[in-house]
């Protein structure tokens, strides 16, 4: 779990960002950015100053069912 406080930059599909927060008590700091793809997805990127990273995707659900 991690609290964080963000600093952001942004282009037309790309937000960069810089973070600083707490994992465990610890502090923790780190960038970032996510970007739109060209197909219609997400990939958000964390990468933290001690050489860990994360990547997320994500892609919307096109169901023509209504929620």
């Amino acid at each position: 779990m991690a609290h964080l406080t963000l600093e952001l930059g942004y282009g037309p599909s790309t937000v960069f960002f810089t973070w600083v927060g707490f994992d465990e008590m610890d502090e923790v700091t780190g960038d970032g950015h996510a970007e739109l793809l060209d197909d219609g997805s997400i990939e958000i990127t964390f990468l933290y100053h001690n050489g860990d990273e994360a990547i997320l995707k994500a892609k919307r659900d096109t169901s023509s069912t209504a929620c």
